[in-house]
């Protein structure tokens, strides 16, 4: 799901001289509001080549401007003489003119200010990609090309055609999240750094409906107002010293009262999760946000979520729910200071316990965690968050190899961390954990996650190939020690996925996850048989590329019993569809026909008919 180790791009863009929201033409067929103003857009295509793949997707940029230029983008280094600093202010001093802040929220004194400082922004953001052409990882003709690409909003479509036959089991509604941005980036761009958007296909009696819609983020409103990306990338720009140059522009325009950072930063585009009777989208920079799944399939976003104000600080995109409490627990972090880490619980009701501090000695990237009957499993690993890195031009995130990873094993009930017990668990980095549970036999948690090297390489370029391998770590409370060995015997990228939920912290045979080859695109998904290491893969096709399987039990009392629902996209045919699959068999049930693209995304839940019922 991370495009951080695309082979080559080359990109013609045809861009209007001023920042816009991105539209796709596969929408506007259909689309009222898109074919009115067809007459304004503007062409823009991708050509990517991944691996032997070549794609193409074309795609329109919104514009009330006639002219067009140019824009050549590789990921070449062209020759260049920086510019003299007198060259940067007379660069300045002729872009102020031609920029024209129209929110009209604004008074004359914000508007001259907003035009300044955007006008500043454009200058010095031209000034510093010429001396310092964007990694693979921060460019956008990379992070969001071909199927990444964004798409609109699209209203509910009822009655989608269906080849197969649906389950009778499965009622309610299929949510996945995504990256989708709003406005065309003006500088750096990293996948995860779009603005949330959940699509949705709803299941009513034989009758199938498809919605997606941007979470209506605080970021998002303040940035539809201002007609272009105010609030600072956190991957994408947050490096170097453009990085620092675009917090300083961020402070300042908080200064003037042309953003609110106080009512949050977060894109809500990662993590779903159906708790208390509230939809939860989530991104571990901010606070969730409350979405409801309205009576006739639409999504509408209702805020953002405190827990009735007894959460006060972001939490991460993971929490777990255990099925036999209903109770949810949560880690939330922090870069800048301490505490870096802290731990806490709702009971099935709501209620927030106290926050436990966990000791950390440096920021920590503390993605996913995992759960067991009794114990929170908290790794500490060896990506870390420094600051200090963007003065030497540096990314904040980075690799410390001279830092030991570790798990730390707390009792869920814990009212401090004075229990914990850290145990060392040599070079790993897991980015995702997929069950975790206790063997009393042995004195041992056992872990079950893939494990990335190089550990950075989402956040940082490498020449390395990435490898997500799929392992058992062993945690062995009495002595102290670990171990870690590789499930499957053949090397197989493996990302995106989950266990039965019905069983999240116990024992568990099967294990679904996406097969993220080439990476970072999904061909297809499988089972693997953790206790055998027999894994069992289920290819969409040539050209057909998919995202993370969801496993949704048929309630047969088997742990495979259920089905396998995952959006796949043909990249030929430029068509995408849900396909429901047995999980028991891995045989192909039913297809739904969707009406638009569905980009590749991240991660999603369904919620039964009942559960709808009963939202907050």
């Amino acid at each position: 799901k991370h495009p951080s180790t695309m082979a080559s791009t080359s990109t013609t863009l045809l861009f209007p001289s001023t920042s816009t929201q991105f539209l796709d033409p596969t929408f506007s067929s259909s689309s009222s509001s898109s074919s009115s103003s067809s007459s304004r857009h503007k062409s823009l295509s991708f050509s990517s080549t991944l691996g032997n793949k070549k794609l193409l997707t074309l795609c329109s940029v919104s514009s009330s401007f006639d002219k067009t230029s140019p824009i050549s983008s590789s990921l070449q280094s062209p020759t260049f003489t920086p510019p003299s600093w007198q060259k940067l202010c007379n660069d300045v001093a002729s872009l102020i003119p031609k920029t024209t802040n129209q929110n009209p929220k604004l008074n004359p004194v914000q508007r001259t200010a907003a035009n300044i400082l955007d006008a500043v922004e454009s200058a010095m953001v031209s000034h510093e990609l010429r001396r310092h052409p964007l990694p693979k990882t921060a460019d956008p003709t990379v992070q969001i090309a071909g199927n990444f690409f964004p798409v609109p909003e699209r209203p509910v479509v009822h009655n989608l055609p269906v080849t197969g036959a649906v389950p009778e089991c499965i009622q309610g509604v299929y949510v996945r999240n995504g990256a989708n941005p709003l406005h065309k980036p003006v500088s750096g761009h990293h996948l995860f750094d779009g603005d949330g958007m959940i699509h949705s296909v709803q299941f009513d009696n034989g009758s199938v409906s498809y919605a997606c819609r941007f979470t209506e983020t605080n970021r998002l409103v303040q940035e539809r107002e201002s007609g272009r990306p105010v609030f600072p990338k956190a991957i994408g720009e947050l490096h170097g010293h453009l990085g620092i140059a675009k917090l300083m522009l961020f402070n300042t325009r908080g200064l003037f009262g042309l953003v609110d950072p106080t009512r949050g930063l977060g894109v809500a585009n990662a993590g779903l999760v159906y708790f208390n009777g509230h939809l939860l989208a989530m991104s571990e920079d901010d606070l969730p946000y409350h979405v409801k799944v309205t009576q006739t399939g639409d999504l509408e976003t209702l805020g953002r979520y405190d827990f009735d104000c007894q959460l006060k600080s972001t939490m991460i995109a993971h929490p777990k729910i255990d099925p036999e409490t209903r109770e949810l627990f949560a880690l939330s972090y922090d870069v800048v200071s301490k505490p870096y880490l802290k731990y806490f619980r709702f009971s099935p009701d709501g209620e927030k316990s106290p926050d436990v501090e966990i000791p950390l000695d440096q920021p920590t990237m503390i993605h996913d965690f995992a759960i067991t009957e009794n114990f929170v499993v908290i790794p500490d690993q060896q990506v870390v968050f420094r600051l200090p890195e963007m003065i030497r031009g540096g990314s904040p995130v980075v690799y410390d190899e001279n830092k030991k990873s570790r798990f730390g094993i707390l009792n869920k009930q814990a009212k401090d961390a004075s229990s914990i017990q850290w145990i060392e668990v040599p070079d790993c980095f897991c980015f995702h954990l997929w069950n975790a549970w206790e063997e009393p036999e042995t004195d041992e948690v056992v872990v079950i996650g893939s494990c990335m090297t190089p550990p950075d390489s989402i956040f940082n370029e490498h020449d390395e190939t990435l490898e997500s391998v799929l392992s058992e770590i062993r945690l062995n409370l009495k002595t102290g020690e670990s171990t870690r060995r590789p499930v499957i015997s053949e090397q197989v990228n493996l990302e995106a996925g989950m266990v039965n939920r019905n069983l999240l912290g116990r024992k568990t045979r099967f294990v679904y996850l996406a097969l993220t080859e080439p990476w970072p695109k999904v061909s297809g998904f499988a089972k693997v048989d953790i206790s055998t290491g027999e894994i069992q893969k289920y290819i969409y096709g040539d050209g057909k590329y998919g995202g993370e399987p969801l496993f949704l039990p048929s309630g047969d009392g088997e742990e495979d019993g259920g089905y396998i629902m995952v959006f796949v996209h043909d990249e030929e045919k430029v068509k995408s569809e849900l396909q429901i699959i047995n999980a028991v068999n891995l045989k192909l049930e039913a297809t739904v026909a969707l009406p638009s693209r569905v980009p590749y995304g991240f991660h999603g839940t369904f919620i039964s008919k009942e559960d709808l019922l009963n939202q907050a």
